[in-house]
């Protein structure tokens, strides 16, 4: 899979006041037990065609990472967001959960962890240097590092001007 990478330094334009960043994932304690393991791996990908299809779903973005402890890092508009698809009868999160509580937690087969983060925006520092739109830059917006962007002391505690320079996730 080809994809743009953006020569230079940028970071991300976080113009709303927070972002709230859920990180999930799951580990297979006993690999050998795949069909469980595949079973809760499997939940994941229906949610996320679920959440992709609905942008009032507060989710921005994610990415994943996978191996023996899988990684799934998203963010979210708000925490309210993220807890509303966790508990809506109708989105495709919680019949699964339900499902492991019942049949695999408390085994030891499988893990499942989640962290939630709501961060202001005066507390987010990103960097991405030769790299395609990623993480947060990705999920909100890119912005070239410049005069007053140049070191991460000075991109910790400050919201970038709206619009300024911003390249909306998704352009090249």
């Amino acid at each position: 899979m080809s994809q743009n990478v953006y020569p230079g330094r940028f970071t991300a334009d976080v113009q709303r006041g927070s972002v709230t960043v859920f990180l999930i994932g799951m580990r297979a304690n006993r690999w050998w037990k795949v069909a469980k393991v595949a079973k809760v791996a499997a939940a994941m990908p229906r949610m996320l065609r679920h959440l992709a299809g609905d942008p009032a779903s507060g989710m921005l973005g994610c990415e994943q990472w996978f191996g023996r402890t899988t990684v799934m890092v998203s963010y979210w508009e708000g925490p309210e967001h993220l807890q509303k698809f966790a508990a809506d009868r109708e989105s495709p999160h919680l019949e699964p959960w339900r499902r492991f509580m019942k049949e695999v937690a408390g085994s030891g087969d499988v893990g499942v962890w989640h962290e939630t983060y709501h961060v202001p925006a005066e507390g987010i520092e990103t960097i991405y240097n030769g790299m395609p739109l990623f993480g947060l830059a990705k999920a909100t917006a890119q912005v070239a590092v410049g005069p007053g962007t140049n070191t991460a002391r000075q991109r910790i505690g400050r919201r970038p001007a709206p619009g300024a320079g911003a390249r909306p996730a998704g352009t090249p």
